[in-house]
């Protein structure tokens, strides 16, 4: 089962707010690639948390009682640590994620195969529709 949300153009618009009212986690430890996610997720309405830089930092903000979050995206690889932990913090709260990342679908271990995966460097109608996907769910 493929995982991945592609699009045709990569250059697909989403709408200006399709994330409206959205509680989101970023989790990325690029500085530049965390701050475009941010950007973007908050161009379609979305409030974001984080970036976290670090599976102790998103760990921690999990840990903080932030409000109740839709969903996550998530890089796998953060200054060589997996994110896992997060992810499954994340699924005993009931929180959907998906993984942003250059990493094949097949580097993801079985139990979170089911979250969408967007390649990297994400677009920002790729990610919306990766998001819709795991709320209509």
């Amino acid at each position: 089962m493929m995982n991945e949300v592609s699009s045709s153009t990569g250059q697909e618009a989403a709408p200006p707010d399709s994330l409206r009212g959205r509680r989101l986690l970023v989790v990325e430890d690029e500085y530049m690639i965390a701050m475009e996610l941010v950007r973007t997720l908050e161009e379609q309405g979305a409030e974001v948390f984080g970036p976290a830089g670090s599976v102790e930092d998103a760990l921690g903000l999990l840990e903080e009682g932030l409000p109740p979050l839709d969903a996550a995206v998530l890089d796998i690889n953060l200054r060589d640590e997996r994110v896992y932990p997060v992810a499954e913090a994340l699924a005993a709260r009931g929180v959907p994620f998906v993984f942003a990342t250059g990493y094949d679908s097949a580097a993801i271990p079985a139990p979170y195969s089911s979250a969408p995966r967007c390649e990297k460097p994400v677009d920002r109608a790729q990610l919306a529709r990766a998001l819709a996907r795991i709320w209509s769910r």
